[in-house]
């Protein structure tokens, strides 16, 4: 499985302007641009975009690991935060936050964390990122 995206910038880093697709159509001429990635400009910027994915992933991989021990989540909301620091090597990722929050019948607390330690740790996305992703994740009643 293959999925594509693609970015197109025009102009000088500062004052340029972007715009970011896909190919389901999701995001079409999606802007993004120095004040949206540095500052509080409109539009959307590539950690943001990450961050969704990481969040989506990470939900989908807890809900399978739930199911393998035979739990099924009722609701599992998850925030990632993504850390863009500047480093020697230039602006790095450093760090991802996942914030996650479950309803699970018939869990309890050893077995939902357990499941959401195997998802931070399974999930594609964060096989992909090279940074420090930590975690907060409460079982709800």
């Amino acid at each position: 499985m293959k999925r594509k995206a693609s970015a197109v910038w025009n102009g000088g880093l500062k004052d340029g302007k972007g715009t970011i697709s896909t190919d389901s159509g999701v995001l079409a001429d999606t802007q993004y641009s120095f004040s949206t990635r540095f500052e509080e400009g409109k539009g959307t910027n590539p950690e943001e975009l990450i961050a969704a994915a990481h969040a989506g992933c990470f939900s989908m991989a807890l809900s399978g690991k739930l199911g393998a021990a035979n739990l099924t989540a009722e609701s599992i909301n998850t925030t990632a935060t993504v850390s863009l620091e500047k480093t020697d090597a230039g602006f790095t990722i450093t760090a991802v936050h996942l914030e996650v929050s479950a309803k699970v019948p018939g869990a309890d607390q050893q077995a939902f964390e357990a499941a959401a330690n195997e998802a931070k740790a399974g999930c594609p996305v964060s096989r992909l990122l090279n940074a420090t992703i930590t975690m907060a994740a409460r079982l709800e009643t």
